[in-house]
C-alpha cells in the first residue's frame, strides 16, 4: 500500500505508475476525497473549539448562577453538526481504504517501461545448453516412460491441472525439497519456518493477493481461509502488526510448501504436463530489511536462488521485468527461467521480488532505530529458491539419456540414494 500523503505529493508518478502496470485505480477520485476529508477535519476541529470555548461559557455562567439555556442549545447543535462530520469522515475513510488497497506499488527507477513480457530484458545467462546426440524427449513423455509422473490418475483423483508424482519421480521432488532448504539454511544464513498453508483473508491482503487477485485463489469460504498460492504470504506476516528491533535485521526466512493456484486468467497458455499446475512444491525465500540496505539485500537473494541452479547444473538466464509485466505489489522484480531443451523453452522457476515498504505498510510491520525514534516500515523481499515442477521438467530434460534414462545431478544422489533413475 502506498502512504496517502506520498499519492498527494506525487500524483503524477503515481499514475504514470498505474498506467505502466496497466491497472485501472482511478488516483484522482482518491485525491478528490482526500481533499474533501482534510476539509471536513478542518471544519470539524473549528467547531470542536468553538464547542469548547461555549462550553466554558456555559460554566461561568451556571457557577454564576445565571442562565446559559440559550449557549447551552448552541452547544448541542454544534455537537450535532460534528457527529454529521464525523459520520461522512467514517464514510470517507471506508471508501480511501478499499480503493487504495488497489493503488500498485511504483516501479523502482530502474525498471524498464514496457507493455508486456515482451520488453522484459535478459541482464544474465549463465552455464551452456547440452548438446544432444538424439532427439531429447520432453518431460512428460520421459516420466510417463519411466513410470514416475501420472498426470491421468492425478487427474481422475483431482480434475486437469493436477500433477502425481510416483516412485523416483517422488523421491526426485523430497530430495529437491530438502536439498534447497539445507542450501538455503546452511549456506545463505536463513531459517527454516513451517507455516500453515491456509491463512485469513487479512493475512492475504497484507502480501497483496487481496483484493486484485482474489479469482485466481482458491477459497474455503465456510472457513473464510485461503489455500495459499506461495509461502510468502504466511511468511511475510509472521510480524504483521509488529515492531522490530533494529538489532534483528535483516531476518531472512526459508520455507517449503504446496502452492496452490487457480490459474484463472491461463486459459490458453501452455498447460501439457508440469508447466501450468494448479498445485505445487516451493521452497520460498523472504527477507525483512532496512529500507537503506534492501536493493544491496536484494541482488544477494537473486544470487541465492541462482545458486541452486548452478550447483544442479542447469543453464538459465535472468530477466528484469518491465513495469508491465512486473507485479502489482513489486518495485523490482528479476525472474530467473531455466533452460529446458525437451520443450526448447526456458521456464521461469523464480521470480525474485522487493516490495520495499509496499506490503510492510498493508501489513504493518515496522521497526524502530533506537527507543526514542519513531516507528518506520521495513521493507520486504521474496524470491522462489526455487519452484519445483519447472526445476523438476529441466532436470528430466537435461539429464535425458538416449535410451530415456535420467542420471541424477550429483548434489542431488545423496538425498535420491540413487544416481540414474532408469526403465523398468
Amino acid at each position: 500500500m502506498l502512504d496517502l500523503k506520498f499519492i498527494r505529493n506525487n500524483p503524477d508518478k503515481v499514475k504514470e505508475a498505474v498506467k505502466n502496470k496497466n491497472e485501472k485505480v482511478n488516483v484522482d477520485e482518491i485525491l478528490e476525497l482526500d481533499a474533501k476529508r482534510r476539509d471536513l477535519t478542518f471544519e470539524g476541529d473549528n467547531l470542536k473549539n468553538k464547542r469548547n470555548e461555549i462550553s466554558k461559557e456555559v460554566g461561568k455562567l451556571k457557577k454564576a448562577g445565571k442562565d446559559a439555556s440559550s449557549l447551552m442549545e448552541e452547544v448541542k447543535g454544534i455537537s450535532d453538526k460534528i457527529k454529521i462530520i464525523d459520520e461522512q469522515i467514517k464514510e470517507i475513510d471506508e471508501k480511501l481504504s478499499k480503493l487504495l488497497l488497489w493503488v500498485p506499488n511504483v516501479p523502482h527507477h530502474s525498471v524498464p517501461i514496457g507493455k508486456d513480457e515482451t520488453a522484459n530484458k535478459v541482464v544474465k545467462e549463465w552455464g551452456e545448453k547440452k548438446e544432444f546426440s538424439f532427439k531429447p524427449k520432453d518431460h512428460l513423455e520421459l516420466g510417463e516412460m519411466l513410470g514416475i509422473l501420472d498426470m491421468k490418475r492425478a487427474s481422475k483423483i483431482s480434475g486437469s491441472g493436477f500433477a502425481m508424482f510416483t516412485g523416483l519421480g517422488a523421491r526426485l521432488e523430497r530430495a529437491l525439497i530438502n536439498f534447497m532448504i539445507d542450501v538455503h539454511i546452511e549456506k545463505h544464513g536463513y531459517e527454516e519456518i513451517f507455516p500453515p498453508f491456509l491463512v485469513n483473508r487479512q493475512t492475504m491482503t497484507g502480501t497483496g493477493q487481496l483484493p486484485k487477485l482474489d479469482e485466481d485463489m482458491y477459497c474455503i469460504e465456510f472457513d473464510d481461509l485461503f489455500l495459499i498460492p506461495t509461502a510468502e504470504v504466511p511468511m511475510t506476516n509472521i510480524y504483521s502488526g509488529e515492531i522490530l528491533d533494529v538489532k534483528d535485521l535483516p531476518i531472512y526466512k526459508v520455507a517449503y510448501t504446496p502452492c496452490f493456484r487457480r490459474e484463472a486468467g491461463s486459459y490458453g497458455k501452455e498447460t501439457r504436463g508440469l508447466t501450468r499446475v494448479h498445485q505445487f512444491d516451493k521452497v520460498e525465500m523472504v527477507k525483512f530489511t532496512l529500507p537503506e540496505t534492501s536493493y544491496e539485500e536484494h541482488e544477494k537473494l537473486l544470487q541465492n536462488a541462482e545458486e541452486i541452479l548452478q550447483m544442479l547444473g542447469l543453464p538459465y538466464h535472468v530477466k528484469i521485468l518491465c513495469t508491465g509485466d512486473l507485479s502489482f505489489a513489486g518495485a523490482k522484480c528479476y525472474d530467473i527461467e531455466v533452460w529446458a531443451p525437451g520443450v526448447q523453452k526456458y521456464l521461469e522457476v523464480s521470480s525474485c521480488s522487493n516490495f520495499e515498504d509496499f506490503q510492510a505498510r498493508r501489513a504493518n510491520i515496522r521497526f524502530k532505530r533506537d527507543r526514542e525514534s519513531k516507528p518506520e516500515f521495513v521493507h520486504t523481499l521474496n524470491a522462489s529458491g526455487l519452484a519445483l515442477p519447472r526445476t523438476v521438467i529441466a532436470i528430466l530434460e537435461t539429464c535425458q539419456q538416449p535410451d530415456g534414462s535420467i542420471v541424477i545431478p550429483e548434489v542431488l544422489r545423496e538425498y535420491m540414494k540413487t544416481s540414474k533413475i532408469s526403465l523398468k
